[in-house]
């Protein structure tokens, strides 16, 4: 063999040895990156469970369910509240109205409590409302939704094992918002006084008693909702006044959502922060989800004395910080149109409960002759109905309610969405709720007429 043949076959031995050692390098350094890889995903495991403050509330959440149920069976919504056709008539001709004006300042952050121009749109129109001078700088702060502004109260006002009064039926984030900071829930609830076929919200009162026994040293909040979402009802003055006497002899704050405000057919809506005593202990919540029909825009506001919305601003400085200056701007403009024409009847915070009314009442009786008992709601946009007659074959059980149950079967077999009423109760006393789901009649005449049909068809299987 030549001298150049030999070199040549040592060099490809090297060369095999080298790649043999790569091979068996790389096979040690996969297995290593694999057992790391592997540690790491179960050392991270340790950590996918929720912190203590959440593990009592979990991950489900009523609309998220409903609302994708809805949606894959392709159902008429009755369910998820808000309008289906443009009740606001001008509300675009103000987004285009912004829109066309350019100016890049509303595309800027504007103040963290709210856009002035807004902030100063609320103060007029609740200082009208209340017949007190409100101050736009430091008596309102703009947030994201209504949601924002019972967050930022309950969580800056409760301390660790305070006490919050809630009267049910209630909205379903007051309680998981209750529990995240810190507090213990007391709840007393509404319970219907008749049992005729066709009752109204006002039939439904709590136990003077029960409320009474609530409160005690640890109370830091009662939190109210008028006019009342789920049930509609508007609660009166004397019912008003025992809240507000409690408040003062207990020292009580009061977060008021009175998000439907507007909307009444059969009562006056009445402030709890105008009555004697209480503008100094009380935050009112509002939304232009509500106020304007226009859920997507996600705005709302707490009204109340400074040294409470100073408190409330801290949380939200701190989470939130601003809400968008486009659409504040465009809800600032449509409270201006209102404000020009508060005490007219074109004035939409009047408007509304006019064109609402006629659906609440032929959903009534949709609902009657379908076999149904209808609550009648003194306010708001929906309506509870006892299924007991209909749904004599659906029980609860440990794992769910019958409500919840039969508001499955209508979506899934009738195609109709409607929301099941304990996810407004706690579960002491979902009970109460059980025999009752929730319509929403603030709809198109096209899918009141769709679920019109489903209810003269409402045949159980």
């Amino acid at each position: 063999m030549s001298l150049s043949r030999l070199k040549l076959v040592q060099n490809s031995f090297k060369y095999s040895q080298n790649i043999n050692g790569l091979i068996k390098n790389f096979g040690k350094y996969s297995s290593l990156v694999i057992n790391e890889r592997k540690m790491s995903e179960e050392s991270a495991s340790k950590h996918y469970d929720f912190n203590k403050k959440y593990s009592p509330i979990g991950d489900k959440n009523v609309w998220v369910e409903f609302t994708a149920l809805a949606r894959d069976y392709k159902a008429v919504n009755l369910g998820q509240g808000f309008p289906d056709y443009d009740s606001v008539k001008y509300l675009n001709e103000k987004v285009l109205e912004c829109a066309k004006e350019s100016s890049n300042i509303f595309h800027q952050y504007t103040r963290s409590p709210g856009h002035l121009r807004l902030a100063t749109a609320i103060a007029s129109c609740y200082g009208k409302l209340t017949g007190r001078e409100i101050n736009p700088l430091n008596e309102v702060l703009v947030t994201s939704g209504a949601y924002g502004s019972l967050f930022n109260a309950i969580s800056s006002f409760m301390s660790e094992n305070d006490e919050i009064i809630i009267i049910e039926p209630f909205f379903d984030c007051y309680a998981p918002m209750s529990v995240i900071a810190g507090g213990k829930c007391v709840f007393v609830p509404l319970k219907p006084k008749s049992d005729k076929d066709v009752t109204t919200s006002a039939d439904w009162s709590w136990d003077t008693n029960e409320l009474e026994s609530a409160f005690n040293s640890k109370t830091k909040l009662i939190l109210i909702n008028t006019p009342n979402n789920p049930l509609g009802k508007i609660y009166t003055r004397e019912e008003l006044q025992q809240i507000a006497d409690l408040c003062i002899k207990h020292n009580t704050l009061c977060i008021s959502d009175e998000v439907y405000e507007h909307i009444t057919y059969d009562r006056e809506h009445i402030r709890i922060s105008t009555l004697p005593g209480m503008w100094e202990r009380t935050i009112t919540v509002g939304s232009a989800g509500k106020a304007f029909s226009s859920t997507g825009a996600k705005l709302g506001w707490t009204v109340g004395p400074k040294e409470l919305i100073r408190l409330c601003q801290s949380v939200h400085n701190n989470s939130i910080y601003c809400c968008p200056t486009f659409i504040q701007e465009v809800i600032a403009r449509c409270f201006e149109l209102e404000l020009s024409r508060l005490d007219k009847d074109e004035c939409y915070f009047r408007s509304i409960s006019a064109e609402l009314k006629p659906k609440r009442d032929r959903l009534a009786k949709l609902l009657i002759d379908a076999g149904l008992k209808p609550v009648i709601p003194e306010g708001g946009y929906f309506m509870l109905a006892d299924i007991s007659k209909v749904a004599p074959n659906f029980h609860s059980d440990q794992t769910e309610c019958k409500d919840s149950k039969f508001v499955k079967y209508l979506i899934k077999e009738k195609g109709l969405a409607t929301i099941p009423n304990t996810a407004f109760y706690s579960d002491e006393h979902k009970i109460i709720g059980e025999n009752f789901i929730r319509f929403c009649f603030f709809k198109d005449e096209k899918t009141l007429e769709k679920a019109a049909e489903i209810l003269k068809n409402l045949h159980i299987d």
